[in-house]
């Protein structure tokens, strides 16, 4: 716990300095962080270059934030980072068809726990609770939309490859899973249960 805090608040005094124009003070953050944050967008594309050229995109859009005067994130600075590289690993598969555009603005964002930031202990145990209380709804899904919930979601496969796994089209894969999340979201509004932390 103490680490943990320590590693915020050593962050934000890295992001202060840096607003206040030390240039030096980014370059300790992103030496601090690259790997942790490279390993994450190379786990999701599988492609070297692909992910140097994310990891840069991540680091631009961050630089632009903290020039314009609009970083706002408590000292939570790796999560926050997580999120803008996890966003553009996204973009980049929603421009190459390779994921369904899913609209993430609703009640909650089944997707939004499948995260590498670091979160407190308290927050961890609220978020295990929260993950155990999903993977109890997900069994109380009909079978064929468990199944692509779980080869999405805990196998990290494409919807070309749980097609082929599954014997049907893509399309029938996709809308599979479409309706695993809105009977998932029927299941948390009936069952009371709160997916914030």
């Amino acid at each position: 716990m103490a680490s943990i805090s320590a590693t915020y608040s050593d962050d934000s005094l890295l992001v202060a300095n840096y607003i206040d124009g030390n240039e030096g003070a980014l370059e300790l953050l992103i030496e601090k962080h690259q790997q942790r944050i490279f390993n994450f967008i190379f786990s999701k594309i599988h492609d070297r270059e692909l992910a140097e050229d994310i990891f840069q995109e991540t680091f631009f859009k961050v630089i632009r934030t903290l020039k314009n005067g609009v970083y706002n994130e408590e000292g939570k600075f790796l999560p926050w980072v997580m999120r803008i590289a996890h966003n553009l690993v996204i973009d980049y598969f929603r421009k190459h068809n390779r994921l369904p555009r899913y609209e993430t603005n609703e009640e909650f964002d089944i997707f939004q726990f499948i995260g590498n930031a670091e979160v407190s202990a308290e927050e961890a145990l609220i978020e295990s609770q929260i993950v155990a209380d999903l993977q109890k709804l997900i069994l109380e899904l009909p079978e064929d939309q468990r199944e692509v919930l779980m080869m999405r979601i805990y196998k990290d496969m494409s919807f070309k490859e749980i097609a082929e796994n599954t014997g049907v089209s893509i399309n029938t894969a996709l809308g599979r899973m479409r309706y695993a999340v809105i009977n998932l979201r029927k299941l948390v509004a009936s069952n009371n249960i709160i997916l914030t932390t």
